[in-house]
């Protein structure tokens, strides 16, 4: 364990995410005055100071933190096991809060990059939203080469990355063109049943088996919370609609027409630009249960086989194989649907840029519209971090031939890269981008991440973002997100849906 002490304890989450980013094979702890003595004492000798003063920040390396750069000869190598001491002076008054917290980010990581010879392709940004930034940068009315030079100076993004953040800024401005900012808003639907549980999974997910006698009791009270929504934004325009989960196809075809006949008697679909439902897992899809989507007017929908090697769908605890993934999509493709997207996780235990290559193969074979390239993200609250320990591997990392590989996979399929985020724990620093063929590009993806409309989010464990606009004295404009969450526990969510429903009440 990498141990940092820091005296600013309103500093821990950018100290914390951004020496990760740098010290990807270890586990760093930040210890701040808040932390706790016990907490203190239990951890191991802090190697690493940060200490911000009024005038002043000093980091001092030592020890264990200086061993990363010990194996490089570039490196700094003869500082191993000695002490390095970096100063950043400045006057505390000269600059916003914001714009001092980006200079100590920026100090923060000069200074890592130095000692252990290491430029992050994300530069210094611990965001989920890189793109944010253009978009803002491009609704000023600012240039290519203004925003490119701003990402490259101010956050020291790589050329591609940068290049690679604006592209999908443009692309992602034009594709929402027709979005009704202020006076529309997104549906979200949470199907929280799986067939299994992935290793990696994160999300609020149970196994169907346990749950299949209360899945009716659930739509239930789903119905109930549609039923308060509506009402709620009565007047505003639906512009998409996206059922996610868990697996949506876990339930029945007579449970999926049910749940979408209800949707449809509490909500007008007739202005949606998007009707998204996560099919998923092959082993959750059939026939019957396509033919009730396209029925319904379902106009995307997603295939997922995270990769195509049988060895490692066991691993991860999918409990399907290829060929059904084969089928799946076959099977929707005779259904009728045009519009088919497939997930793929990059990073996975045991796999190799071979597998890559043949994952990308059979998936290119299939023709899908749309492909989502994710790079695994170790989540607290999925089953890969226990397996990472019992398995006694230091950790999981994604690489940039693999990436690169995706990539021109997806680009030789005639796609072009739509919205992308990034999460904490990512194997290799990298990114989750979404490449789609022209006019399959996934509208709520784009929404969720750049949060510029409300999302209305129903069922256990959805969260509900409501985005207002405010116009200062000068004209600036700011945004306020404010969000509501439901109980992720199905039996909690069951015995509590008016409680969830009052808690949208008063945010709405």
């Amino acid at each position: 364990m990498l141990v940092v002490d820091l005296n600013c304890a309103n500093l821990s989450y950018d100290v914390h995410s951004l020496l990760q980013a740098f010290y990807a094979g270890r586990q760093v702890s930040v210890l701040t005055p808040e932390t706790g003595q016990k907490k203190r004492e239990a951890s191991a000798e802090p190697s690493i100071y940060v200490t911000v003063l009024d005038t002043a920040t000093q980091i001092v390396m030592k020890g264990s933190a200086l061993r990363e750069s010990a194996s490089k000869e570039e490196c700094l190598p003869e500082t191993a096991g000695q002490e390095l001491a970096f100063v950043w002076k400045y006057t505390a008054c000269e600059r916003s809060q914001s714009d001092w917290k980006n200079d100590f980010k920026a100090f923060l990581y000069r200074t890592f990059s130095q000692v252990i010879g290491v430029q992050l392709p994300w530069g210094n940004l611990i965001g989920i939203r890189p793109t944010k930034i253009a978009m803002a940068m491009l609704g000023e009315g600012k240039g290519d080469e203004e925003i490119l030079d701003f990402l490259k100076d101010a956050h020291f993004l790589s050329k591609e990355k940068a290049q690679l953040c604006l592209d999908i800024s443009k692309r992602e401005k034009q594709i929402l063109s027709g979005i009704h900012y202020k006076e529309g808003y997104s549906l979200y639907i949470g199907i929280p049943f799986c067939p299994t549980t992935c290793l990696y999974c994160s999300f609020t997910s149970y196994p169907i088996r346990t749950y299949e006698k209360q899945v009716d009791t659930y739509l239930d009270c789903m119905m109930k919370e549609m039923a308060f929504t509506s009402q709620a934004m009565q007047g505003k325009i639906l512009d998409s609609v996206y059922i996610g989960g868990g697996t949506p196809t876990t339930l029945s075809a007579e449970q999926l027409d049910r749940l979408i006949s209800g949707l449809k008697s509490y909500f007008d679909l007739s202005t949606a630009l998007e009707f998204t439902v996560e099919a998923g897992r092959a082993d959750s899809i059939t026939r019957e249960k396509l033919e009730v989507l396209c029925r319904h007017g379902v106009t995307r929908i997603s295939v997922n086989p995270q990769t195509m090697k049988e060895e490692t769908l066991h691993l991860i605890g999918r409990r399907h194989t290829v060929e059904q993934v084969r089928e799946a999509f076959a099977l929707a493709r005779e259904v009728g649907f045009t519009n088919i997207n497939m997930d793929l996780i990059l990073g996975l235990p045991n796999e190799t840029a071979d597998d890559v290559k043949e994952t990308i193969r059979q998936v290119e074979s299939l023709g899908p519209d749309s492909l989502t390239v994710h790079s695994l993200a170790v989540k607290r609250a999925s089953k890969l971090g226990a397996w990472i320990e019992q398995n006694d591997i230091s950790m999981l990392k994604n690489t940039d031939e693999t990436m690169e590989i995706a990539r021109r996979g997806a680009l030789d399929m005639g796609m072009k890269p739509y919205y992308l985020y990034r999460q904490k724990n990512m194997a290799g620093n990298f990114e989750n981008v979404g490449y789609a063929k022209e006019g399959c590009f996934g509208i709520y993806n784009i929404l969720i991440m750049e949060e510029v409309q409300d999302i209305i989010a129903l069922g256990a464990g959805s969260i509900t973002k409501k985005v207002s606009r405010q116009v200062s004295e000068d004209g600036s404009e700011s945004v306020l997100i404010e969000r509501c969450e439901n109980v992720k526990e199905v039996a909690q969510y069951m015995d509590r849906i008016d409680e969830m429903i009052e808690r949208k009440r008063r945010l709405l």
